[in-house]
């Protein structure tokens, strides 16, 4: 018993885990879940009659059995049976009469086959109602925890996103609603093959307790299979979701920086890599193959081994039964063959869930919520900038272990003022633009929209409101005209090829095969940078922004490009607040106010010609830019 004991705590276990565990993966499934309780209701009446059929079906062929194997004249009143039908007279004297001839006894052979066939029909019709309510709970909770994943991902701060890999998070939100979907069938499999399991041992007790003792030998023998199988399972799967995401990763990295590996001639490198870990994602799988399917030659050999010894043991525990030895051997051999079918079955399904465990855990590593930030919701809308944004004592600290970026800082930007930023690498210019897109809080200090802190400020409202062209620009793979009215439901065409034209952008997609309607390709790449930059500026104007964020957005142009841009912002800076992280100073030098920043704070403000002035760091940078290149000693030799 104690064996029977162990089975019977470990199964279950695996079984009842989702109804269980506190963990949130669990706790989504079960609230999920509550939405399609019909389906649940469904599953579980047909998982019960499919295996009340099956019980019965091996009480109709051990009666089929008795009825072949007992001699003509034998009496059948004898039998617990027939002594069962007392209670329904008309139906006890039809059966005993009938059972008196041996035509009789044809008809009701033909009968008891005939109820055997319907009863496994009815078992089959119920099976495979079970497996559409799994297929379609499965399916629909996949497809609802998928967009829970999405939202989820999407509401993580950007700070928190930040420390994800891409392929990390394409990962999470495109493995989740399988692995809930397969969560699923496991669980709804476990409760069908129980159920089953618990009607062949009640069968196998009633025909002969002692002969069930080799049913608990194969199951021992099964769980000392998983004990030693499981853990090695658990461990390759988890092993095998490292690689997988690593791979994921790996191959979002490779597509998304192929300029970048054809530009530094490390496409053979990048493939060599790749290539190593499908290798290693191949021998992990063939070696999940091998433990996962060394279950079923076990499984196959214990039921003959079974067999035999039952059929030895029998002619000495069953030869004093009224019904001999053959109908109760025979129904003993077919019950325990299918009790054998369900403990391998269920042996299956604790490795499938060990195997599953893996992607669970990592359904729980994105739900969880004590190591994430989210972002801010709720607040007051933001209607439109009616006076100034004021920085006020600002500081930024991007994480516990880090330098402060910012230190300090207080900034005024009036409506309408153009306002520019300008300094070396790292002082901190971009981090203040980070701040006022809302990407970050201040560590201290405050940001305050017309008075208002903008943590106070409902966020989406602040952010529809604002422009932001970075250096890095990024484009979807999508007409031109949907880029630049990415975020403007409404807009028109008019409107578009208006904000085009602002954007010195219109002449060259006119020249484009397809106009407004050519396709870009994956981050813009059919286009030059300056073509880039200017649908991106396009989309900033067609916004019509409070505040307009120019983060170095022509550093990385050519001198032609950087003047178009150049002409459209100056014209767009006349009616808006503007802004402007510079690297040429050329570019900001009529801007109604330029801070120097470095290490993190605002070491002098002015207008240009007050800074050159100072003859302080901004007059040196406008000295050092203003300089004409020296030559190099090749090339005064090539001269």
């Amino acid at each position: 018993m104690p064996l029977l004991h162990r089975i019977a705590r470990r199964l279950p276990s695996g079984f009842l885990s989702p109804l269980t565990d506190q963990k949130p993966a669990a706790r989504l499934i079960r609230h999920s879940i509550k939405k399609y309780w019909r389906l649940l209701a469904l599953n579980l009446g047909t998982s019960l009659m499919a295996s009340l059929s099956e019980g019965a079906t091996l009480g109709v062929i051990f009666l089929a059995v008795s009825l072949i194997s007992t001699p003509e004249h034998s009496e059948w009143s004898n039998l617990a049976i027939l002594g069962t039908l007392r209670h329904f007279p008309l139906l006890h004297s039809w059966i005993t009469t009938t059972l008196s001839t041996q035509e009789g006894r044809n008809t009701i052979f033909i009968l008891l086959l005939g109820t055997a066939v319907g009863l496994q029909a009815l078992m089959a019709a119920t099976g495979y109602l079970n497996s559409i309510s799994t297929a379609v709970m499965g399916a629909r909770l996949g497809a609802e925890i998928t967009a829970r994943l999405n939202d989820r991902v999407l509401s993580l701060s950007f700070p928190c996103a930040s420390r994800y890999r891409i392929g990390d998070l394409l990962n999470y939100v495109g493995s989740g609603g399988g692995t809930v979907s397969q969560e699923i069938g496991l669980t709804s499999a476990m409760v069908m093959n129980g159920l089953q399991l618990l009607i062949y041992l009640a069968i196998l007790v009633a025909i002969s307790p002692w002969l069930l003792l080799v049913a608990f030998g194969m199951a021992g023998v099964m769980q000392i299979v998983q004990k030693a199988l499981l853990p090695r399972i658990r461990s390759n799967a988890h092993l095998q979701q490292a690689i997988g995401v690593e791979l994921s990763s790996q191959q979002t990295e490779q597509i998304q920086g192929l300029r970048l590996l054809h530009s530094t001639g490390q496409l053979q490198r990048s493939k060599q890599r790749l290539l190593g870990l499908l290798r290693e994602s191949q021998y992990l799988s063939i070696r999940q193959s091998k433990l996962t399917n060394i279950v079923q030659p076990i499984s196959n050999m214990l039921p003959i081994i079974s067999i035999a010894l039952i059929a030895a043991l029998s002619l000495v525990l069953l030869r004093d039964r009224s019904t001999g030895i053959l109908p109760s051997l025979v129904t003993f051999i077919i019950a325990l063959q299918r009790l054998n079918q369900r403990v391998g079955t269920l042996t299956g399904l604790a490795a499938g869930y060990a195997a599953n465990a893996a992607q669970v855990n990592r359904l729980n590593e994105i739900l969880r919520d004590d190591d994430k930030e989210f972002v801010r919701t709720g607040g007051v809308p933001f209607t439109g900038l009616k006076d100034s944004i004021v920085l006020d004592d600002v500081s930024l600290r991007y994480s516990p272990e880090l330098p402060e970026a910012l230190s300090g800082i207080h900034l005024t930007i009036a409506r309408g003022q153009t306002v520019a930023l300008v300094g070396s690498s790292g002082a901190g210019k971009s981090s203040i633009a980070d701040l006022l897109v809302g990407l970050y809080d201040p560590t201290e200090g405050r940001i305050l929209i017309d008075g208002v802190d903008l943590r106070a400020i409902d966020l989406p409202s602040w952010q529809q409101r604002l422009g932001v062209v970075s250096q890095d620009t990024f484009l979807f793979n999508a007409s031109i005209a949907s880029n630049i009215s990415f975020g403007v439901q409404d807009a028109t065409m008019e409107e578009i090829m208006a904000a085009a034209s602002k954007a010195q952008a219109a002449g060259f997609i006119r020249d484009l095969p397809d106009g407004y309607d050519t396709r870009i390709g994956e981050r813009g790449y059919r286009l030059s940078g300056g073509q880039r930059q200017r649908i991106s500026l396009a989309r900033a104007i067609l916004r019509n922004p409070d505040l307009l964020i120019l983060d170095e957005a022509t550093s990385a142009l050519d001198s032609q490009s950087e003047r178009l841009v150049q002409q459209a912002i100056e014209q767009f800076e006349r009616q808006h607040t503007v802004l402007v992280i510079a690297h040429r100073l050329s570019t900001i030098v009529n801007a109604d106010l330029i801070c120097v920043l470095s290490e993190g704070r605002i070491i002098e403000r002015g207008r240009h010609h007050e800074l050159l002035s100072l003859d302080g760091a901004y007059a040196k940078l406008w000295n050092e830019q203003s300089k004409p290149p020296q030559q190099t000693p090749l090339a005064m030799s090539a001269g």
